[in-house]
């Protein structure tokens, strides 16, 4: 570990907290700007200020935020004192910004753990820094293609960071064979973690974003299928396949708008197996994977699986993912989507709904993110559009025109369509609605709407999520 200089550390933390009272005076976040500062007087004090944590990272494509929250609620929830970047600022800047106004002018960190989500391409610039004791890689899709480019490129970025940090322990999803191939070659510990069963219909399968071998590029077959490329896969060439987790969700006994009652199996040291029940309390399968992964990354970090466990059953959503407000009344909940994997599995909750409900998509193309919408075209969007259950659909954003084409072409009725380009309108609407209402940002929309549903009701602001 480098040696850091006190005086820059002191100056580094000085600005960074004042930077970030006088933004969130002002009700900015203050969660990236602070951590510029901090970096300009030591651009390396994101090493002095966690020196001596245990650490978790999670990266990966989809899930990051939430299961990072149900780590996170599970320690708080044992009494261990932990640092979260909840408001997913998850680049450099974000994750030294929290760490640094979380410590004294010294530099020495207030508390002694920390769960981090972790930007995918940043992972290697930040986990030098942390030396984490766990590495979490939850799955990989395509993803904002103008900035990642395509899959296997985020891939080396996520192995050039692992390759960095040879002690932490890495927990990985069995099922994705690109998540999976990174234990090659490493001195690291490995967890894997997944489902030992099919979910869904197992016919006409189409796999887009990992269809082929990474050691021979012959196509995958799978034994069973979960979602998009996730499944017990294996090359018929080479023999690369799923390796068997140490943590397997093996049943799932139910799945509701009101979360999921599963059945998981730990594998012993002397290779027996343990059973336990678990209840999650966030709907949707992929938040079964995200439980699965925030169990793996407690056994891998030693702590108990009972703290876990019990905190599962409560854990609340993290912000903009199938977060539920109460908008006088109207059932609101808004769920997060920004890719075809993602987006796919969050169509499929909507669609096994079984009340009347209205929707509201909202589509942008910032930066963060990804000017290219094509996505939208390889996103099943048919799975809600022919709902019996839906009843009318608002579009907006930025890119409104362009849902509201991909939504007729996906069997949306013209005549229950409207574009609102306002949020105030759109949350009056809401309002209004006898029914419940799901909204589907992608992840600047999302931070629109949900910081004016949040005032409209009362919910914390973003960075307190």
């Amino acid at each position: 570990m480098k040696k850091h200089n006190a005086l820059t550390t002191a100056l580094a933390v000085t600005g960074c907290k004042t930077s970030r009272a006088l933004l969130r005076r002002l009700h900015r976040g203050g969660t990236t700007l602070p951590g510029r500062v901090a970096m300009a007087f030591d651009s390396g004090v994101l090493e002095a200020v966690s020196q001596g944590m245990e650490i978790i990272v999670v990266t990966g494509t989809n899930g990051k935020t939430t299961t990072s929250r149900m780590i996170e609620s599970a320690m708080t929830a044992a009494g261990k004192d932990t640092l979260a970047n909840k408001s997913g600022a998850n680049l450099l800047t974000g994750v030294t910004a929290e760490f640094v106004a979380n410590a004294d002018l010294s530099g020495k960190p207030k508390k002694q753990y920390a769960v981090v989500e972790c930007d995918e391409a940043a992972l290697k610039q930040i986990v030098p820094l942390l030396h984490p004791k766990v590495i979490l890689v939850t799955n990989l899709f395509r993803d904002q293609l103008d900035r990642y480019g395509e899959v296997m490129h985020t891939l080396e970025q996520i192995r050039i960071g692992i390759a960095k940090c040879p002690e932490s322990i890495l927990c990985l999803n069995a099922d994705c064979s690109l998540t999976s191939s990174l234990a090659e070659g490493v001195p690291n510990p490995v967890y894997y973690y997944g489902l030992d069963l099919p979910v869904g219909d197992q016919e006409d399968v189409v796999i887009s974003d990992a269809r082929y071998c990474i050691r021979c590029g012959t196509e995958y077959k799978y034994h069973s299928h979960t979602y998009a490329h996730l499944g017990d896969f294996y090359c018929p060439n080479c023999g690369y396949c799923r390796t068997e987790p140490q943590v397997a969700v093996t049943a799932i006994d139910k799945v509701g708008i009101d979360g999921s009652a599963i059945q998981v199996e730990y594998t012993e040291a002397d290779g027996s197996r343990t059973k336990r029940d678990v209840k999650v309390a966030i709907p949707a399968v992929y938040n079964i994977y995200n439980a699965a992964a925030a169990l793996c990354a407690f056994e891998a970090a030693g702590y108990a699986r009972d703290e876990i466990i019990s905190s599962l059953a409560e854990v609340s959503s993290s912000f903009g993912r199938m977060e539920t407000f109460d908008l006088d009344g109207v059932r609101v909940q808004m769920i997060l989507i920004k890719n075809p994997a993602g987006a796919n599995q969050a169509l499929e909750y909507l669609r096994s709904v079984d009340e009347d409900f209205n929707a509201v998509f909202f589509l942008n193309d910032n930066t963060a993110d990804g000017h290219d919408i094509s996505w939208i075209w390889d996103a099943d969007f048919e799975k809600v559009c022919e709902s019996p259950h839906l009843k009318s659909v608002i579009v907006s954003g930025i890119r409104a025109e362009d849902m509201q084409l991909r939504l007729k072409y996906a069997g949306a009725p013209e005549d229950i369509m409207q574009v609102i380009r306002e949020n105030e309108p759109i949350i009056q609407k809401c309002r209004e609605s006898r029914l419940p209402v799901f909204i589907l940002p992608n992840y600047t929309a999302m931070l629109s709407i949900r910081a004016d549903i949040s005032a409209a009701t009362g919910k914390g602001e973003f960075w307190k999520g």
